[in-house]
C-alpha cells in the first residue's frame, strides 16, 4: 500500500514551491493573516494526509475524519476569501471538490446501512437487503481506494501544499493584497464570523419551510461556522472560550438535526438506485415524526443562537496589535 504522508514530506523537502517554512505553534489575535491561514491550512491538510491509510483500508471512522478534514480545509479557505483569490485557487478548490464526491458517496452508503440495520431485526427480508446495500457499498470503496492511490490525488495534495504555502496570493503587491495578508486575524474573524452568522439565522429563521436542497445548504453553512471557530479556538480565553463553548454546542446541536435529515434524503436517493433488488428499501428512510423532531432541535438551538447574539457584540481580542 502507497504511503504518500512520507513520499510528500520527502518531496516538500526538496521542492521549493512546496517546502514548508517555520511557523507559530498556535494562532495569536495580533496575527497576519497570511501566516494564521498557512497555519490553519496545515492542520487541515495534515489531517487529510493522517486518515489516508485507513480510509484506503475501509475504517469507517478514519473516513469519517478525512471527511471532517476536508471540509475544515475548505472552510479555511472560504474564511480568508478574499484574500487567497488568486489564479490558482478555482483548480485548488475544484480537485478538492472532486476528493470531497469520492469520499462522500461510501459516507453516505456507510450512514445508510448503519440505519437499515439499526432499526431492522433479523428477518430474511432485510438480510437480503443489506446484502445489496453491502455490495454497492464495496464496489463504491473500491473505487475510493483508487481514487486516493491514483496521480491526480498525489498531485492534488503536491499542488493544494505548494498553494497554501507560496501561492500567488501570498506574493500579490497591489495595496489591497497587502492590507489583506498584513490584516489582524483578530480583526478579521471578528468580521467574517458575525457576517456568516447574521446569514446563518436569516437563513434559520425559514428553516421550516426550506426545501431539502435549500436545508441542505444552510447545513453547509452551519458547518462552515462552526468548523472556522474550533479553528480558531487558539484566540478563545477566559470569558470568550465560555462562550465559544456554548455557541459551539448550539451549531453543533443544529448541525447534528441538520445532518441526520440530510441522512435521510440522501437514503432515499440510494434506496432507489436499489429498487429493483431491494422495493422497500426507500421506506426505511421516511418517518415524518423524525423529520418534525430534528426540525425542531434544530429550531430551538437557532433560536438560542440568536438570543446570544455571539458575534455581533463580542471582540475576540479587544487588545490585539497586528504584528511587525
Amino acid at each position: 500500500m502507497s504511503r504518500p504522508t512520507t513520499r510528500l514530506t520527502a518531496a516538500a523537502g526538496t521542492n521549493p514551491a512546496v517546502r514548508r517554512n517555520a511557523l507559530p505553534g498556535r494562532l495569536s489575535p495580533g496575527m497576519h493573516c497570511d501566516t494564521a491561514f498557512r497555519i490553519i491550512a496545515r492542520r487541515h491538510l495534515d489531517a487529510v494526509l493522517a486518515q489516508h491509510d485507513g480510509t484506503c483500508r475501509g475504517d469507517y471512522e478514519a473516513l469519517h475524519q478525512i471527511r471532517i478534514a476536508l471540509t475544515q480545509l475548505r472552510a479555511a479557505i472560504r474564511f480568508f476569501s478574499p484574500m487567497v483569490d488568486d489564479g490558482r485557487r478555482p483548480e485548488v478548490w475544484a480537485e478538492l471538490k472532486w476528493l470531497n464526491s469520492q469520499l462522500g458517496l461510501v459516507r453516505d452508503l456507510d450512514v445508510a446501512i448503519e440505519r437499515v440495520v439499526a432499526e431492522s431485526g433479523d428477518e430474511l427480508a432485510v438480510i437480503a437487503e443489506l446484502q445489496h446495500w453491502d455490495e454497492k457499498r464495496a464496489e463504491s470503496h473500491r473505487l475510493l481506494a483508487r481514487a486516493l492511490q491514483s496521480s491526480r490525488y498525489r498531485r492534488l495534495i503536491e499542488q493544494t501544499s505548494a498553494w497554501i504555502e507560496s501561492g500567488p496570493w501570498s506574493t500579490r503587491r497591489s495595496k489591497d493584497a497587502i492590507r489583506l495578508r498584513r490584516c489582524s486575524l483578530a480583526d478579521h474573524a471578528t468580521a467574517q464570523l458575525a457576517a456568516w452568522e447574521t446569514k446563518l439565522l436569516k437563513r434559520a429563521r425559514k428553516l421550516r419551510k426550506l426545501d431539502v436542497e435549500k436545508r441542505h445548504k444552510l447545513r453547509l453553512l452551519n458547518k462552515r461556522l462552526t468548523y472556522s471557530i474550533e479553528s480558531l479556538e487558539d484566540l478563545f480565553v477566559g470569558d470568550s472560550l465560555l462562550k465559544q463553548k456554548s455557541i459551539l454546542k448550539q451549531l453543533r446541536k443544529a448541525q447534528k438535526s441538520l445532518g441526520q435529515l440530510n441522512d435521510d434524503a440522501r437514503g432515499q436517493v440510494l434506496a432507489a438506485s436499489l429498487n429493483k433488488t431491494a422495493p422497500e428499501a426507500g421506506i426505511r428512510f421516511i418517518d415524518r415524526t423524525r423529520q418534525k423532531k430534528l426540525l425542531r432541535t434544530a429550531s430551538e438551538a437557532y433560536r438560542k443562537l440568536d438570543k446570544a447574539k455571539p458575534f455581533r457584540s463580542t471582540d475576540l481580542a479587544p487588545d490585539a496589535e497586528p504584528e511587525d
